[in-house]
């Protein structure tokens, strides 16, 4: 009996066999657990890695696979499909950056989700049959890193609100950090300003971006002419070209 999908804690003792390529599956590569008790398939969106038993043969996998084959090809196009819509579906193959440490994902013989920082590099460990396509796994990934984008908003959002409001000459009152994930900031009446930790996965210019466009919201609450126009002062005449480059597919907020 096959286990299409991958378990997500299993820890298995692999050994790699070989490979083979398929014209529609892409690589599939062959590994031997001794504590397997089932064929597991963890899918990427080019290739499979297929988790053998020790009794279990590759013919027996390659008719499992076949088996569920159209399942198989359904998977990998949603990733590729999510990899061109979101940049932010997470896998080995797919490193992020953000704005003060990068994360590293690495299949191991782990039972579970590891998360360890060092050295401004967050490495996630999960298990080798984990299937990095299914949204239950990315979302375990993305509540590790979200705790880490929050401590690290915390620490370096308000400070930088504080730089670029006496740089420019804006007062406000606060400054929180949030959770939104349906806008990067906002500015009340009173000049509160809340920031999304999102905002850590943005580069710095579309960072200051954010800031001093709820910056410029203390002084103007609307965006009219003035408002636009005060934001170009202090953008060097860059604020539509910086609205239209948050706007495009390469800075989602993750919805995970």
């Amino acid at each position: 009996m096959g286990r299409f999908g991958g378990a997500y804690f299993f820890h298995y003792f692999c050994k790699i066999m070989q490979s083979q390529t398929d014209s529609e599956l892409g690589k599939i590569e062959f590994v031997r657990s001794e504590r397997a008790k089932n064929i597991n398939i963890r899918i990427a969106k080019d290739n499979l890695r297929v988790t053998l038993p020790r009794r279990a043969t590759e013919t027996e996998a390659m008719r499992f696979i076949n088996s569920v084959r159209e399942r198989i090809i359904r998977k990998q196009n949603k990733l590729k499909n999510s990899a061109l819509e979101n940049n932010l579906m997470l896998n080995e193959n797919s490193p992020l950056k953000t704005l003060t440490f990068s994360v590293e994902m690495k299949p191991t013989e782990r039972e579970n989700v590891f998360f360890s920082m060092k050295n401004a590099v967050l490495t996630v460990e999960f298990p080798q049959t984990a299937d990095c396509a299914d949204e239950k796994i990315q979302t375990v990934f993305w509540n590790g890193i979200n705790y880490f984008l929050k401590k690290e908003a915390k620490r370096v959002l308000p400070e930088r609100v504080r730089i670029l409001a006496d740089e420019y000459g804006f007062s406000y009152a606060s400054v929180k950090i949030q959770s939104s994930k349906t806008r990067w900031g906002s500015c009340s009446q009173g000049k509160n300003i809340n920031l999304s930790f999102s905002l850590m996965l943005l580069p710095q210019h579309l960072v200051d971006y954010v800031i001093l466009h709820e910056l410029c919201h203390t002084k103007e609450m609307n965006h009219s002419v003035r408002f636009w126009q005060q934001l170009d002062k202090v953008t060097d005449g860059k604020a539509k070209i910086l609205r239209a480059e948050l706007k495009t597919k390469t800075y989602v907020l993750p919805n995970l």
